[in-house]
């Protein structure tokens, strides 16, 4: 791990040199690569700093404490080595997770599938739901939301709905939140009082690139037609809604929040090649052995993988068995204590893989 992480300190420093070039600026696709290397190598290199740091004064405190007489100099040396200690250990974890491999997808932007599950009209408005949580937790992050398609239902619910979340770090944060997401309450259509269940699928797919997935025009078919549900001028009255058809994986995509067709046909590939690129990087994982699988789901939409139980104001996470009090809370967007959770989690899961490997 030291030889690593000392190759990572002097790529760091070659890094700093090439930046202080004077025509560095001259190259502009150069200057960001170099500029984004040295970003994500930070981290690292701080923590490796401090770490240094704890050692030599670990050492420094020892080397004095064997010299020293004085039996209050004594305590404080003791002290000291004490806290260097445990600053070392705390700092040899935070390295081991910072090496750990990186998702290539992490600093991606998101596009987010919510569809309404079993349960009716209630699945629907939990749909709803679920894409105002998602929309809350983007803007409190101060995260752009871009709808591309909503399949509304009469009461306020949606039976599905699309949008791209941009933002540093999106999938990185939400990757985890695909699944089946079960909600447990009194429904406002039920006079009877009795508690229903009712699920919402959510899927969170990486923003492709056109270098990611090439996508043929040849095996993609458009058509158009007029827009449905609210609107504002225009959408309505013209054929700007397009639905598009990709051949050979039988992928049908919809888009009518734009009033251009342009635009809806340009969203709708960007879903396509979200989808695509989600196919091909589910296929690599289920080639991958189970040995080097993280223990975290992070794509399944079959997977049940979190409850809302209402009555009782309870979240329960169940992929790390944590419940948490707070529904009114969570439904409002304040979702980092579930995702801190499971991002921890993941990392334990991988380290452990790690350390079982290296045995």
């Amino acid at each position: 791990m030291f030889d690593r992480l000392d190759g990572i300190l002097e790529r760091f420093e070659e890094l700093l040199q090439e930046l202080n070039e004077p025509n560095v600026t001259e190259n502009q696709a150069r200057f960001r690569r170099l500029m984004k290397e040295q970003a994500d190598l930070c981290p690292v290199v701080d923590a490796y700093k401090k770490y240094k740091e704890a050692r030599q004064t670990a050492e420094d405190s020892l080397a004095m404490l064997e010299e020293e007489k004085d039996e209050e100099m004594r305590d404080m040396l003791k002290e000291e080595l004490g806290q260097a200690r445990r600053e070392i250990g705390e700092l040899e974890q935070e390295l081991k997770i910072l090496l750990l491999p990186k998702d290539p997808n992490d600093d991606k932007n998101v596009i987010v599938e919510i569809r309404a599950g079993a349960g009716g009209d209630e699945a629907a408005l939990f749909a709803a739901e679920l894409y105002r949580m998602y929309v809350h937790y983007a803007e409190g992050r101060r995260w752009k939301v871009e709808t591309m398609n909503v399949n509304e239902s009469g009461i306020g619910g949606m039976k599905e709905v699309v949008f791209m979340i941009t933002g540093q770090g999106a999938f990185s944060r939400l990757k985890y939140e695909s699944g089946v997401h079960r909600v447990q309450r009194v429904p406002e259509t039920e006079s009877g009082g009795r508690i229903h269940t009712s699920t919402a699928t959510v899927a969170i797919m990486p923003e492709a690139e056109e270098v990611d997935v090439q996508i043929d025009m040849n095996d993609c078919k458009f058509d158009v037609f007029r827009a449905s549900g609210n609107g504002g001028q225009c959408v309505n009255t013209t054929d700007s809604a397009v639905r598009l058809t990709h051949i050979p994986t039988g992928i049908v995509i919809s888009c009518q929040d734009e009033k251009s067709q342009l635009k809806n046909k340009d969203k709708a590939l960007k879903v396509l090649r979200a989808k695509l690129y989600e196919l091909e990087c589910s296929k690599k994982q289920s080639e991958e052995s189970e040995a080097r699988r993280s223990q975290i789901g992070t794509g399944d939409r079959s997977e049940k993988i979190r409850t809302y139980n209402f009555p009782q104001g309870r979240v329960t996470e169940h992929r790390i068995k944590l419940t948490l009090y707070k529904i009114d809370a969570v439904m409002d967007g304040d979702l980092d204590e579930i995702l801190d959770s499971l991002i921890a989690a993941d990392q334990a899961a991988k380290l452990m893989k790690m350390q079982e490997e290296g045995a």
